[in-house]
């Protein structure tokens, strides 16, 4: 089934993953098998509500196209997934895929454990059918650690051998990832503190935000540095932050992360628990976005949550994060673009790819309201900065829609917008991602002021058949 046949709520991206109908959060287990492209997520399929959490599965040769699969993990009654299969990753274990996934049982009290789940018939390409393990290979945190959460493992590889992340939080408010070896992916030892909230550049990235990191995730950028990946809990999702460092051998041989800079990854309001699948050659990153309109609207359009575009994720030289859509989006662009140029105002399509460059303060309007108002992106090259404001689309959720300023140099950015999903590009340097509904009375158009040195190019988005 394509993901452009669903919904005809206009809110309702068209061309990112989210099932046809009901609950998505977390992107799990992006994994690469006989060509291609497997992604799994978190997902209620009863109601769009966050419970009753299953493992829903796409696939895709291109990253664009993506075929609905039956759902790959189930809770197992009477086993110790059976209050949920939340998040985890996908393992090639010797030519078996593997599913590693964190289980909560019926007796949960806020601690999960580490489960496995293994594909049936592996030389199947559409890796439907799951035989999960009957026992989990961890129960849970060392005992002498006080840890009050933990979830969310990450397999990866370095030092000739295969390991893995867990995030944690302790009861002093600390938050962690936990590291173990699981060269034996039944066979887990635990191997330390990789990192924690005391260490100085952790608490000067990301503050005292978070008692606890979720979603760990590890990924190694063309300079030889390595990037992990955090997304900030203290009792809700408060945002998604980046350290930039190298992996140091300690005494017992187990592994620790030394960081060396760090910041945030997104700066939106609408963006969590990124999964990143590392390929030879880059490393590629889904994160979840949820719902930022009240629950009756939710009930009403019976969808919540849709996984963003891919993003191809680096470093840059001095550490900070580099991001980019992935380019087999360009796939989704109609023949021909629909404005080359600023000028008169253009009518914006339901989903489009938009870039603008600027060598002057320019603003870009994307939506009008009937007061008037304007949904506007301001690009300042001289301040190095780019502003997002939206206050004229207020959304529900923490942080309100106060504007959203991003220092970064400023002379380029591309907007993706699918429905009510926006994703908005500051060169390579920044990311922002956020919920806007349009209203039945709105205007979409497109309306660019600013000096000479200002180009524009935008194209529709369509199935690729017809691009």
């Amino acid at each position: 089934m394509s993901l452009t046949a669903q919904s005809t709520d206009p809110a309702a991206p068209r061309f990112r993953v989210r099932p046809p109908a009901n609950w998505i959060n977390d992107p799990n287990g992006p994994f690469r098998w006989r060509d291609r492209y497997h992604l799994f997520y978190q997902h209620n399929p009863d109601a769009p509500v966050h419970a009753n959490v299953h493992w829903g599965h796409v696939s895709s040769a291109d990253l664009v196209e993506w075929e609905h699969h039956p759902i790959a993990l189930t809770p197992t009654p009477g086993g110790p997934d059976e209050a949920g299969c939340w998040s985890g990753c996908m393992v090639d274990d010797d030519g078996v895929p593997t599913a590693v996934y964190t289980g909560v049982d019926r007796h949960h009290a806020g601690l999960g454990t580490i489960c496995l789940a293994r594909a049936v018939v592996p030389q199947d390409e559409t890796l439907t059918d799951w035989k999960p393990l009957p026992t989990p290979v961890v129960t849970g945190p060392p005992a002498d650690l006080d840890v009050v959460m933990f979830r969310d493992p990450f397999v990866f590889r370095s030092s000739g051998r295969r390991w893995a992340l867990v995030g944690a939080g302790h009861a002093d408010g600390t938050p962690s990832v936990l590291l173990y070896d699981c060269d034996d992916l039944t066979d887990w030892r635990f191997a330390g503190v990789f990192l924690d909230g005391t260490d100085p550049v952790a608490a000067d990235a990301f503050g005292d935000r978070a008692v606890g990191w979720e979603c760990p995730q590890l990924y190694s950028a063309q300079g030889g540095d390595w990037v992990l990946v955090l997304s900030l809990w203290d009792g809700d999702p408060c945002g998604t932050g980046y350290l930039t460092g190298g992996l140091e051998l300690d005494a017992e041989g187990g592994l620790r992360f030394a960081p060396r800079i760090g910041g945030r990854l997104d700066h939106g309001r609408d963006f969590y628990a990124p999964a990143v699948l590392q390929e030879p050659d880059r490393a590629l990153m889904w994160g979840w976005s949820w719902e930022a309109r009240d629950q009756d609207e939710v009930d009403r359009a019976g969808w919540a949550g849709v996984l963003t575009a891919p993003r191809v994720v680096d470093a840059h030289p001095d550490g900070s994060v580099r991001v980019l859509p992935a380019p087999e989006l360009e796939l989704l662009r109609a023949a021909e673009p629909f404005v080359t140029a600023p000028g008169r105002r253009t009518p914006l399509p339901q989903a489009y790819d938009l870039t603008v460059t600027a060598s002057d303060r320019t603003t870009v309007s994307l939506l009008r309201s009937a007061s008037g108002a304007a949904l506007t992106v301001v690009l300042d090259p001289d301040e190095d900065a780019v502003t997002l404001n939206r206050a004229d689309w207020p959304r529900t959720g923490p942080g309100g829609s106060a504007p959203i300023v991003v220092r970064a140099p400023a002379r380029e950015v591309r907007i993706l917008v699918d429905g009510s999903l926006f994703e908005l590009f500051v060169g390579d340097r920044a990311t922002v991602t956020e919920r806007i509904y349009r209203r039945a009375d709105d205007v979409p158009e497109l309306v660019v002021s600013g000096g000479p040195g200002v180009t524009v190019t935008g194209w529709e988005l369509v199935p690729p058949a017809q691009g």
